[in-house]
């Protein structure tokens, strides 16, 4: 079996690119290597994920749009096959994430307007950018993910509260043992994941050093106005109503165990008159539990 390396990952060519056929391209962000996929032509689309996925997630996504789109999936430093640098080198905060996200969209040189597919974390990064920049967007697709504080029905989900603030429990758990990424493959998704698509997933996150975002992920989630992102998801929760409703299409995994349909609620009041699919048989990873399901109706949405 033939092995090859990405940006420091040393992956098994015969496996990976059977699930993942994609030529890599990096892009050199604020000296800071950002791995992204850049595939087909035609309007494009931005697929922006979470943590702890990483381009990897959007990858049957990828194929499926890229027939008709210019369909671009970018891993966001500290994940997938980005650099990962340490917390003294790079600011693991959100506005981190929007200003790459910001100078990767220009550097592309793209000059009509962008659609979004957003996830989990990527739902804050990119509604983030879309509010500061909605004169270049077009679509956005929302899948289980959150663009507000956490709904008043909601409490901080225990597990993420310990991650966060329990630093002794944190480190050794996500750092040492990888838990997050792992714990995902078996309470994100509804259906069984085959071995090799478990291998994907956690495949980038093989040390030590190399699992720092899903760490940082957890612990820039603000709570209080103490937390540093706090002010731009305030931004974010009071700026939504700038998006127009027509443009938005939510696409949700009920039995998601964090984005449940309370987020989903709190959507709807917002934009009540937005298209809503909703899976009742699909968790939080809702593109491995409904690959072509979600396919065909991101494919009508972009082209109605």
């Amino acid at each position: 079996m033939v092995e090859r390396t990405i940006n420091g990952i040393l992956t098994s060519t015969r496996a990976f690119d059977e699930i993942y056929p994609f030529e890599s391209k990096f892009m050199n962000i604020r000296g800071h290597a950002l791995h992204y996929i850049d595939k087909g032509r035609g309007k494009p689309v931005i697929m922006i994920h979470g943590n702890p996925t990483w381009s990897f997630y959007f990858r049957n996504l990828i194929m499926s749009l890229s027939q008709n789109f210019r369909a671009i999936a970018p891993d966001h430093i500290g994940c997938g096959f980005s650099d990962k640098p340490d917390a003294k080198t790079y600011a693991y905060t959100l506005e981190s994430r929007v200003i790459d996200l910001e100078t990767f969209i220009r550097d592309l040189n793209i000059t009509e307007k962008i659609n979004l597919v957003v996830h989990d974390w990527g739902g804050m990064i990119g509604l983030a950018f879309a509010v500061r920049h909605p004169e270049k967007i077009d679509k956005i697709i929302i899948t289980n993910t959150s663009g507000f504080f956490l709904p008043k029905e909601k409490t901080f989900p225990l597990v993420l509260k310990i991650i966060k603030y329990i630093r002794f429990f944190a480190v050794p758990a996500v750092l040492g043992l990888n838990v997050f990424a792992r714990g995902a493959l078996y309470l994100a998704c509804e259906n069984r994941l085959p071995g090799k698509v478990k291998k994907g997933f956690v495949e980038p996150y093989n040390s030590w050093q190399n699992r720092i975002a899903t760490l940082k992920f957890v612990q820039d989630i603000p709570i209080d106005e103490k937390d540093r992102s706090y002010a731009m998801v305030d931004h974010v929760d009071r700026n939504l109503k700038m998006l127009p409703g027509s443009n938005l299409m939510f696409l949700w995994g009920a039995k998601d165990f964090i984005f449940d349909l309370t987020f989903l609620n709190e959507f709807k009041q917002r934009f009540p008159r937005s298209e809503t699919h909703v899976f009742q048989d699909a968790g939080h990873y809702l593109f491995e539990d409904k690959p072509g399901e979600t396919a065909c109706l991101i494919n009508a949405f972009l082209t109605s």
